[in-house]
Order: C-alpha cells, then sequence, then structure tokens
C-alpha cells in the first residue's frame, strides 16, 4: 500500500484533525508506522525529482526565425528577469501559466533511470534556457503533445512541487500487514489509524457517512437504467447512477499529480476520479460507456462455459464456468470485483456514463484473480472484504467530481441492490477483560478515548464498555478484537516486558517424532538416502501405478498443473525418482521417505469435514544391473532391509498373502504374486506392504528389472514396538549355524513353510531351551522338475547356559525334516 503523507496532510487540514498529526521528520513517523501499523517497505522522496521546477508566466511568443514548428517564448519566472526558452509545442501561447525546467535541473521523468540534466544551448540559432515542461516530462501523464497549462492560481516564481503538493513522501507498507484491514487500503483509513496511534482524534470527512444521496436528478431521464443482481450472495450491494452529458478529457494537474505519485497512470478525468476515490476510501468503482451497454440493463451473473471477455488493456480471455461477471443483461462486459471490460471503455467519445460502485465477495474475487492472473488494485481491496455500508457515501462523492469537473447532469434516480443486514455491531466488555489479556492497568476512561479517537461510539456503565463498531470496519466481531484495538493504539511498547512464568520441568517427549528420528537413523545406517518429495502429484501418475485418482484430494487452486492431487502414497512418488536417478549415474541405490498421506475415505473422528492423515514410510531398493543369481529377487533385498529395521525396533514381522481383493490404495503399484502383506508377530496389527512391482508400473515408470520396496504405516508400527526395550545379555556361550533345505510342492507358498519352521523351533526352544534366529537363503526350483521348490534357511542355534554340539543341532534339524515329512510332505535335500 502507498501512501502518500501529502494525502494524508490534506485530509488533516481539511477536517481539522490534530494539526501535528504530521511530524516534521518524515522518519519519526516512518518509526511509528512500523512500530504500531505495518512494515514499511520503502520510503520515496518525490520532491527530490521536482527540485528547481518553477511556475513561469509566457509574456511574449513568437515563431522561431529559422523553424517553422518552433516557438521563441520569454517567460517571466518571477524576481530574476526574464528568460527566453525555445518550446516545440503548438498549444504554447502568451498569457499562459508553465512549468519550467531551468539549465541545471534534471527533467522528472529521467530522473529515476538516466536522468537528463538540461544546460543553455542553441536551437537553430537562438539560445535556450532550460524548458517548458509536458505533463510526460514532469511524470504526472503520457501526453507529450503539448505543454502542460497550470490551472491553479500562481504567481511566476512559486514552486511547481508546492503548488501541486509533489513536494511529497510516499511510504510503501507492506500489504500483508494489512490483510484483515480493509479499511487500510485507502488514505482514509491510514489517516484515521495514523491519528489514532499518536493520541489524537480523528474525524471522518462530512461527506463520509453510511446514509448519503447522490446530487439530485435535474434532467429529463431519457438513459433508463435497469440492475439485474442474479447473484445476491456473492454481490451484496449493486449501485449504479447515470450521469449523461459528460465531457471526457484530460483531468485536472492536482488530480494527475496526485496519482502518479502513488503509481497510477493517469486515463482521462472520469476513469481518473474512480481511482481516486477507491484510493482515498478502499472501495473500489467502475464506470461505463451508457451507449458501449446498449441495453439499459447492467447486471450480475455467472458466466457460462467458453464465453469470452475482452479486457480492459486488449487482453481477452475464455471464462469457464461459474465466474462472477458483470453483464449488460446479456454479454460480460467486466470481471467482478477484478477489472472492467474494454467493450463497454469509457473513452474521449462517451457522452453518458454508468458509474457503478459494487461490493464482490471476498473469496469469489481471490478465485477470480489467482485463476486468471489478475491482481489488480480492485482485487486486492475486495479480498479484504470491504464494508458494503460505505457505497452510497463513494458514489455520491465521486458522482459530485465528476458533475464539477467532467460536467453533465444526473440522469435519474440511483439504483441500489442490496442484500446484508446493516444492523450496527455492538460489542460489550470489562476493564478487567482488556487488562488481563493485555498486561495492563488501564482504565475504562483510558480505554474509551482510545476507542472514540478512531470513531468507535463507546457507552460505560461502571467498569463495563459497550462497543459499537463503525460501519467501514468488518473485521471487528467478537470482544478479543477491541483488545487488540486498544493494545494497538495505547502501543506495544507499553506492554510489561516481563517474561511469562513456566514450569522447568521437561516436556514430555513427542513419542512419533522420535520413532520417526529413530527409523531415520536406522535406514540412513543401512546405506538407504532419505528423499523428500511433493505431497502433490499430477494424475497422470495416479494412472501409471494404478490407482484411482477419484479417492485423492483435487487442489483447485493448484500451485502447478503438476501438482493438482494429494497423494494417496509415498511409493508412487518414490518410484518417479527412480529412472531420473539412474539415468544421472547411480546404479544401485535405496531411497526412503517418511511423510504423509490421505484419502477421501477416510476422516478424522473429531473433525469428520478434515480428511485424516497417514504417517506412512515408503522404501525402494533399486539397482540397474540383473544380479547374480546368489543373490536371489529382489523382494528378498527389500524384505532383508525391512526384518533388519524391525529388529532395531524390537519387533518380529510374519509375512502373509495378499487377499485378492486388497481394498487399500497403497497395494495398487505391488504385484500381488510377488510381494506379501506385513503384520507384526502376534499377529493383530497389519503393518503395510513389500514386494515387487507389476509389470505395467516398471513399464510406465521405466524401472530396473532389479527393483522392489515396502510401505509401512508409522503409527501401526510404533503401535506394535515395544514400549520399553527389553534387556538382553550377550551370550557367553558359542552359538553354531547350520543349512536346512527343504523339497515341497510349489502350491504350498513360503509364508506357510515359514510358518511351521518358527512353530518347530518353538517347541525346541520351550523343551530345550535354546535359542534360535532362522534367515532365508534361497528359493530354487529345478528346470526340470516345475512342479518341485526348494527352500533353504540357515538355523542359528546356542544356549544361554552352556555350550551346544553338532549332535544337538543335527537332532533338531532331523526332527523338523521328519514332522515336515508328514505335515506338508516335504522332503530333506
Amino acid at each position: 500500500m502507498k501512501v502518500s503523507v501529502n494525502w494524508i496532510k490534506a485530509l488533516n487540514d481539511q477536517y481539522q484533525t490534530a494539526a501535528n498529526l504530521i511530524p516534521k521528520d518524515i522518519y519519526e513517523l516512518v518509526e511509528k508506522i512500523g512500530a504500531q501499523l505495518g512494515a514499511v517497505d520503502e520510503v520515496i522522496d518525490v520532491g527530490k525529482k521536482y527540485q528547481g521546477i518553477v511556475i513561469a508566466k509566457v509574456v511574449d511568443c513568437q515563431k522561431h526565425p529559422n523553424a517553422d514548428k518552433l516557438s521563441v517564448c520569454m517567460l517571466d519566472v518571477g524576481k530574476q528577469k526574464p528568460v527566453q526558452v525555445v518550446c516545440g509545442a503548438p498549444n504554447v501561447a502568451a498569457g499562459q501559466l508553465v512549468a519550467w525546467i531551468p539549465p541545471g535541473v534534471a527533467v522528472p521523468s529521467t530522473y529515476d533511470k538516466e536522468p537528463l540534466v538540461l544546460e543553455a544551448r542553441e536551437i537553430r540559432g537562438v539560445v535556450s534556457h532550460g524548458m517548458i515542461a509536458s505533463a510526460k516530462e514532469l511524470a504526472i501523464g503520457d501526453d507529450h503533445s503539448g505543454i502542460l497549462v497550470i490551472d491553479k492560481n500562481a504567481n511566476p516564481g512559486d514552486d511547481f512541487a508546492r503548488l501541486y503538493r509533489m513536494d511529497d513522501y510516499i511510504i510503501d507498507i507492506e500489504n500483508k500487514m494489512f490483510t484483515h484491514r480493509p479499511d487500510l487500503f485507502g488514505h482514509l483509513g491510514i489517516a484515521r489509524e495514523l491519528a489514532g496511534i499518536q493520541g489524537f482524534s480523528f474525524k471522518s470527512p462530512s461527506w463520509y457517512k453510511e446514509e448519503s444521496h447522490t446530487p439530485s436528478s435535474n434532467a429529463r431521464n431519457d438513459h433508463k437504467l435497469t440492475v439485474k443482481n442474479e447473484v445476491p450472495k456473492l454481490v451484496r450491494r449493486f449501485s449504479a447512477l447515470v450521469i449523461k452529458d459528460v465531457k471526457v478529457g484530460p483531468s485536472p494537474v492536482w488530480l494527475r499529480a496526485s496519482l502518479s505519485r502513488v503509481g497510477i497512470k493517469s486515463i482521462n478525468n472520469i476513469v481518473d476520479l474512480t481511482n481516486f476515490y477507491m484510493l482515498l476510501t478502499a472501495q473500489p468503482l467502475h464506470a461505463y460507456d451508457y451507449h458501449k451497454v446498449k441495453t439499459g440493463v447492467i447486471g450480475v451473473r455467472l458466466s457460462h462455459k467458453g464465453e469470452e471477455l475482452k479486457l480492459l488493456g486488449g487482453k481477452t480471455i475464455k471464462l469457464e464456468e461459474n465466474v462472477t461477471v458483470i453483464t449488460d443483461g446479456k454479454r460480460p462486459i467486466g470481471l467482478g470485483g477484478v477489472m472492467g471490460g474494454a467493450e463497454a471503455e469509457v473513452d474521449e467519445n462517451t457522452k453518458a456514463i454508468i458509474l457503478e460502485c459494487a461490493n464482490f465477495d471476498m473469496n469469489a474475487t481471490r478465485k477470480i484473480a489467482m485463476d486468471y492472473g489478475l491482481f489488480t488494485d480492485a482485487a486486492t481491496r475486495f479480498t479484504k472484504n470491504q464494508s458494503p455500508r460505505q457505497n452510497l457515501a463513494v458514489i455520491a462523492k465521486a458522482a459530485e467530481d465528476i458533475l464539477r469537473i467532467a460536467g453533465g447532469r444526473v440522469c435519474g434516480k440511483l439504483t441500489d441492490d442490496k442484500h446484508f443486514s446493516d444492523k450496527d455491531v455492538s460489542l460489550k466488555l470489562s476493564r478487567e477483560f482488556v487488562n488481563i489479556r493485555l498486561g495492563l492497568d488501564l482504565s475504562v476512561a483510558e480505554m474509551k478515548n482510545l476507542l472514540e479517537n478512531v470513531e468507535f461510539k463507546i457507552i460505560t456503565s461502571g467498569d463495563r464498555l459497550t462497543v459499537t463498531v463503525p460501519f467501514w470496519r468488518t473485521d471487528i466481531e467478537i470482544p478479543e478484537d477491541i483488545v487488540e484495538e486498544i493494545g494497538r493504539l495505547y502501543g506495544y511498547d507499553h506492554l510489561p516486558m516481563v517474561l511469562p512464568q513456566r514450569d522447568l520441568a521437561p516436556s514430555e517427549r513427542n513419542r512419533i517424532i522420535d520413532f520417526k528420528s529413530k527409523i531415520r537413523q536406522i535406514l540412513s545406517a543401512s546405506g538407504a538416502s532419505e528423499v523428500l518429495t511433493y505431497s502433490f502429484v499430477h494424475s497422470s501418475l495416479f494412472d501409471k501405478v494404478g490407482q484411482d485418482k477419484n479417492q485423492a484430494y483435487h487442489i483447485r487452486n493448484a500451485l502447478s498443473p503438476d501438482l493438482q492431487y494429494y497423494r494417496l502414497s509415498l511409493t508412487p512418488s518414490l518410484l518417479a525418482k527412480i529412472h531420473p536417478n539412474i539415468k544421472a549415474g547411480f546404479g544401485e541405490f535405496a531411497i526412503f521417505e517418511i511423510n504423509k498421506g490421505h484419502n477421501q475415505q477416510q476422516k478424522e473422528k473429531d473433525e469428520p469435514d478434515l480428511p485424516k492423515e497417514f504417517e506412512m514410510l515408503s522404501v525402494v531398493c533399486a539397482s540397474k544391473d540383473k544380479q547374480t543369481k546368489t543373490s536371489g529377487a529382489p523382494i528378498f533385498q527389500a524384505r532383508a532391509l525391512l526384518d533388519h529395521l524391525a529388529q532395531k525396533i524390537g519387533i518380529e514381522l510374519e509375512y502373509r498373502p495378499i487377499p485378492k481383493e486388497e481394498p487399500y490404495q497403497v497395494a495398487r503399484p505391488f504385484d500381488h504374486g510377488r510381494s506379501a502383506q506385513v503384520w507384526d508377530s502376534r499377529g493383530q496389527i497389519p503393518l503395510g506392504m513389500v514386494g515387487e512391482y507389476k509389470q505395467s508400473v516398471v513399464k510406465n515408470l521405466k524401472l530396473p528389472e532389479y527393483c522392489a520396496g515396502f510401505e509401512i504405516g508409522i503409527e501401526q508400527l510404533l503401535q506394535a514396538a515395544p514400549t520399553r526395550a527389553d534387556y538382553q545379555p550377550l551370550n557367553r556361550f558359542p552359538g553354531l549355524s547350520q543349512d536346512i533345505c527343504l523339497r515341497t510342492d510349489v502350491k504350498i507358498n513360503y509364508a506357510a513353510l515359514e510358518e511351521f519352521t518358527k512353530k518347530e523351533l518353538q517347541e525346541a526352544t520351550k523343551k530345550h531351551g535354546y535359542r534360535t534366529e532362522l534367515q532365508p537363503i534361497d528359493i530354487f526350483q529345478r528346470p526340470s522338475d516345475k512342479s518341485h521348490k526348494q527352500t533353504t534357511w540357515r538355523l542359528t542355534l546356542w544356549h544361554p547356559e552352556r555350550t551346544l554340539t553338532t549332535i544337538e543341532a543335527n537332532e533338531l534339524l532331523d526332527k523338523i525334516a521328519e514332522e515336515a515329512a508328514k505335515e506338508i510332505k516335504a522332503e530333506r535335500v
């Protein structure tokens, strides 16, 4: 928000606010703003570029003796003797007051680039002392066709900058500081706030009141206007007025100068006045050419898909459905709350205008601005929830000035379509309520004075206050908002510098954060690398891995077309990174990620409107080269890493076949014939999936042949983990290892074989007190025997009280082989 100090001074002088509202040292004001109002991005000294430029009177103007298009002018510049200036403007004439740029002074339009400093020079044989400036050279417009003629009473030698208040400072305050303060996007609100934070009383202009009346109509109503508001929930107020017989032309110099100081380009007197009152009050207005509207109807509705709108500036956009648009009853002529259309633009041929002042829904306006990339001054203000109760005051004052500057007559009555409650917001609170929250000891009288300075209405009764909120403040809703208001106006620097009391006892550790940190350490120590991918993915990734994108949350205002959906699980994001890493030269690696997933089927129990977040761990192991036969299938590398993680955490895993109708989206990328469900050994908690990926996934994502991984729920893993680690002393006696290989029917899956073997080992443990560890080594199928397979394990055996013998180990293996032959018809080989 660019704030002109001279605008604030003008409000101060005209409406008799405190005389010393603006400190003499501008940086005292900047410091005050930074402390109590908002962060200051920049302070611009506008007056610097106009130093030395003075008002001059053309006392004589003759044709140049050696050039048809040049004139030789004699200027009265005040106390000096008359000076001679050669001028090429066709509109220069004797008797005019003009802006003279003397030799040694920089042309303002070049000041911020490479300053052009004038000097006395000969032009076609005649010496010219400086120049008579145009609006463009003075940086207050684009008109370079002629000189700027001074339209105020002035004397030769007067300072140009002081005459048009260009001796100004512009304070650029960060917009984000005012996000919840719609009134502070206008100079009137800033002036009121500056008075309040400095302890002065402010009084708004007499015309700025809720019940205002537009200038009376003194013309025949031959320009009828109908307003049609089809979306009252999105447009709470739509006011419009017809003014005919206007003369569109350049704005007065004071108006052009005022707009240029805050970075607004002058268009014409009508458009400039709408911009001026937007910058003054924070309420955008718009003017339409009445005859270009054609139908005599101005309306607002939702757009139809495929409609086109040509915007001011020439850009044409194709509208989507349900976009708020201004229409002439048929075609769109403006983008609601954002920008007007070119087909109803006010130009030099306009004879009658429709002056519109509306209030657009902040959320709908924000969506339109983001969808079409149009972040205009109007959109900036409407997205802050402007008050619809100020519309009449603004349109009435703007109409009054249009009649004064552009002429014309009001045609008919103001049409005011409104759909909101204009009831005042009143809040009750006590002195104790305020002081206990601010840590202060303010009296009721002090609170009353602070709030009345910024035009709140206060009624006190003992230690209680009844606060009536001004009509322009839409941000005040609850008593705590009044507390904030009092604290800011009193000054944050007055708040007590006391540290809050707190218990020195250590805070309780977050178990899940510690658990995730432990997982990271274990996997990193195992050689895996952690990655962090976007939580949002493109819809094509769902198709590539077989997941249903209809189960994912679709983001309507995505940062990028590639990031339109919340992901359902982490594995697809990791798989998308495999091929780029292999292409970059990494031949063999394992990557993992700990993050969140969402789906539309799961909601939070306490807040059913919010999606449930699933903390998940995903790991992918990959190698671009085929592994040797002894390395086994890729699933075993992923499983080995998972088993290692489980062992370090202190749990034992169990692997089960995947049901044919697996309901979870996380299972979709996995090949069910080469994957397994992961459970804790107690069989009570399903943890996730481990295995290889479908051939379609391998093909779509260009995965190497050797690629597998797992995805596990963090909360389920934590639930299965012991709350504390059981201490087990190191074994004092040596263990021994032997391999056992069982030949079985191929129909018996690995999980059943492992379950049987572990059962036999548990019986041996109960009977003899052995400690055992079973590690899978190999699964082999002879080419000549397709109906059988050979599965090999390595059994590690030890006893906590003595050294075991080979005979004991052989007896145990024989017992396992004997039972295997009986129960599963397995043969030891």
